[in-house]
């Protein structure tokens, strides 16, 4: 799961600009931390990861990158990160594991990549520890399919976070949603919705919101 279309729409869109301190979790191979290192030139980016192999190939990507001053990976689970007692972030990126009924791959980094609890972080444990480690005005964007969303929403408003705005991807204009790239605070506030549809209504080209949004990282726009 090196770079898939979500991961980079919740790059793209997550407010970061007022940030210092971005944490992601889960970063597989560093494509979420190096997109916020490229979006914020001061912000520091912590990014943690299970996987042994995924975690070597971030930090290898993230020392080859033009930001590698900015980039730490840990090689840990988001347990033993807690444990560490890290500074408070003002913003966490997660991309988590959320296929939860369905059948695993025979390839078990694949599947940990791409299955939630009990194979490896449960919605509650994300909440808990966002709910911690975020600063008063710190903010958690989540990327999700919309049934796990809902689950994921009220793990969160358990943990005292609340929905501020969803960003919901789908293949075309009025199509099924295929993803909430949902950003989380502490303050329980109207949540704004927006579509956003990959290809135009009639074609496989990419729409213009698509393109506006991901001109920076995709060589082709």
């Amino acid at each position: 799961m090196k770079v898939c279309t979500d991961a980079c729409v919740l790059g793209a869109a997550a407010e970061l600009a007022a940030a210092t301190r971005i944490l992601d979790v889960g970063t597989g191979t560093g494509l979420l931390a190096l997109m916020a290192a490229q979006r914020n030139a001061t912000a520091h980016m912590e990014a943690v990861e299970l996987e042994p192999q995924a975690a070597a190939q971030a930090a290898a990507n993230a020392a080859r990158s033009p930001w590698a001053d900015r980039v730490r990976i840990h090689a840990l689970s988001l347990a033993a990160f807690a444990a560490t007692a890290p500074a408070p972030f003002d913003h966490i990126l997660c991309n988590p594991p959320f296929f939860r009924h369905s059948l695993r791959s025979p390839d078990a980094a694949r599947t940990t990549a791409r299955h939630a609890a009990p194979d490896t972080l449960s919605f509650g444990e994300l909440a808990a520890f966002a709910a911690t480690f975020l600063t008063p005005d710190g903010q958690l964007t989540v990327l999700l399919p919309p049934p796990e969303m809902q689950h994921f929403e009220r793990e969160a408003s358990l943990a005292g976070l609340f929905v501020a705005s969803r960003l919901i991807l789908c293949h075309r204009p009025g199509s099924k949603p295929l993803r909430h790239v949902t950003r989380f605070s502490r303050a329980a506030t109207a949540a704004l919705s927006q579509p956003l549809p990959i290809h135009e209504e009639a074609s496989e080209a990419y729409s213009a919101p698509f393109r506006d949004l991901l001109r920076d990282f995709y060589l082709a726009f």
